[in-house]
């Protein structure tokens, strides 16, 4: 399965990887250019973007677009993070160039039609209602906020209503200009794909895209804090952050490698304890968002309103533990799993093409299997025990709570823990 790479002249990368033995391919454009490139008024508009770009071009109407890609029994479809946007096609492998041809329309001739940005403007706000709804959704929101506050990183994705409801078409085409920018757009294919027809195709619909280097985000600032919201729920959702380490950090994959020891699976330590021992939750987990400069580690549950003390107890205790007796066997389980997550990963050509495009807009190469299983490999159980005790040692982690919090201690209560606990 060889990874092939072209640069074209105006910047834009284009990357293959063929899977001679299967018979369909998944393809996309992702775009160097998420929620960190809006400034304050912009909130939102990123993936109000992405949501009007399927709402019709100059030669193809908003049904026509999912017409022609579903009649050949393709998929299309796409979504916006924090640092990238990407649009992406699954396809049989003899519509691969009716799927390009699609994404590079959508991307390049969209008309944001002003009936359209209305309604679909009704579409987003209703999204971001549902969100508010979904406590689970909503309580990362507001660990974001608090962790990065006052900075684009903190920001909801989807925006705000005031912001999206301030939306028109000079809005966003002002913020396609800007950060829609060949330097910063990957095409990427996986599967049943030809690198050099993919190429010649590219070329000819990206070609003239223009090649100055898009603008630099506003740089991470971890701060730490608490946004905590009340509501009469059956289950308190709370998540606590500490600093992380971005995808350039030397000691990446040791975090990564953390998470999944302290709360990875059905073995991990925050499960076996607080889940299986103690019964005080369904679900508790760790999970390390990295981005081009900062990081956010956090660990995530949900209890009833009169187990909140003994988890908060007990999650402190767990954490603390993690500095000091991390060994051998369940560093080795964790890698095994991050093993063979990686491995079968490049089963699926869906996970294969996006990977390959975030590596080259993250890492501006293609990182090769061997490099990661090394690096993970040499993570050892003292890197853990120091980097468990060094974030969780942090003088200012985050939390963010929303349910039945009578009995949640406040932020620096729960500060106070970890140090006492660490000591």
């Amino acid at each position: 399965m060889t990874i092939e790479v072209t640069r074209l002249d105006n910047g834009l990368t284009v990357v293959s990887q063929t899977m001679p033995h299967l018979e369909s391919a998944a393809l996309g454009v992702w775009v160097g250019a998420g929620s960190r490139k809006e400034r304050i008024e912009e909130n939102g508009i990123a993936h109000f973007l992405e949501h009007m770009a399927f709402k019709g071009t100059k030669t193809r109407s908003a049904q026509r677009i999912v017409e022609e890609i579903e009649q050949v029994g393709g998929d299309l479809n796409a979504a916006t993070d924090v640092e990238t946007t990407a649009y992406h096609a699954r396809v049989l492998k003899d519509d691969v160039p009716l799927a390009l041809d699609i994404l590079a329309d959508i991307l390049r001739n969209s008309v944001f039609d002003r009936e359209e940005i209305a309604r679909e403007r009704h579409v987003v706000l209703q999204e971001i209602g549902a969100a508010s709804d979904t406590p689970d959704d909503i309580v990362f929101d507001l660990l974001s906020e608090a962790a990065f506050a006052d900075q684009p990183l903190g920001r909801p994705i989807l925006g705000t209503e005031a912001t999206v409801s301030s939306f028109d078409e000079a809005a966003i085409r002002g913020f396609l200009d800007a950060h829609y920018r060949a330097p910063r757009m990957v095409v990427s294919a996986a599967g049943a794909v030809s690198h050099d027809a993919l190429l010649e195709q590219a070329r000819g619909l990206f070609g003239d895209l223009p090649g100055a280097a898009a603008t630099q985000p506003v740089p991470a600032a971890y701060r730490g804090g608490e946004r905590r919201e009340e509501r009469d729920l059956m289950e308190a959702q709370i998540v606590l952050g500490f600093p992380g380490r971005s995808y350039h950090a030397a000691d990446f994959y040791v975090v990564q490698v953390l998470s999944s020891v302290l709360g990875g699976g059905m073995s991990s330590r925050l499960f076996q304890e607080i889940r299986e021992k103690r019964g005080l939750c369904y679900s508790i987990y760790s999970h390390h968002s990295s981005y081009s400069d900062a990081g956010l580690f956090m660990v995530h549950t949900a209890t009833a309103g009169e187990d909140v003390p003994e988890m908060i107890e007990a999650l402190v205790a767990e954490l603390a533990r993690a500095g000091a007796d991390i060994g051998d066997a369940e560093v080795a389980r964790a890698k095994a799993q991050m093993r063979a997550g990686l491995m079968m990963g490049l089963e699926s050509p869906v996970a294969c093409a996006g990977r390959n495009a975030r590596q080259q807009l993250v890492f501006g190469r293609a990182i090769p299997v061997a490099e990661t299983v090394a690096r993970i490999d040499a993570v050892t159980a003292a890197d853990l025990r120091a980097m468990a005790a060094e974030l969780f040692g942090a003088k200012a982690p985050t939390l963010a709570a929303v349910g039945p919090l009578g009995d949640l201690a406040p932020l620096s209560g729960i500060a106070d823990m970890l140090a006492a606990a660490g000591a």
